[in-house]
């Protein structure tokens, strides 16, 4: 699996999450401050999913570029998207992509 852009990465990620189950119903949700990557459905509840991808470990792997502050986005891009709407189950979960393996981590951190 080569990789060559964080699009491709993207989509390698809705794939995988398509194939066990999740509907992707947005991608690249922006607003003001902060970005989701994926908005899928998960049965009743709402997944927010983050896509990392890394080609090497010298920097950390996909999972340590999650950072508090990039948590932080996250979160109030969800509170943007949710605004107004009725208030389902949500969760926050991240795809990482290192060199040649995929990871789907659930609940990957709490908007707390």
């Amino acid at each position: 699996m080569s990789i060559a852009s964080g699009a491709q990465a993207e989509e390698l990620a809705a794939q995988h999450l398509m194939r066990h189950g999740l509907k992707v119903v947005e991608r690249n949700y922006r607003c003001r401050g902060g970005e989701i990557d994926l908005v899928c459905k998960d049965g009743a509840t709402l997944v927010f999913v983050e896509v990392r991808l890394r080609k090497n470990k010298s920097y950390g792997g996909a999972a340590a570029s999650i950072t508090r502050a990039k948590q932080q986005r996250l979160i109030l891009a969800a509170g943007h998207y949710l605004a107004g709407k009725p208030l389902p189950d949500c969760r926050f979960d991240a795809v990482l992509l290192d060199g040649h393996a995929i990871e789907w981590i659930r609940n990957a951190f709490d908007a707390a």
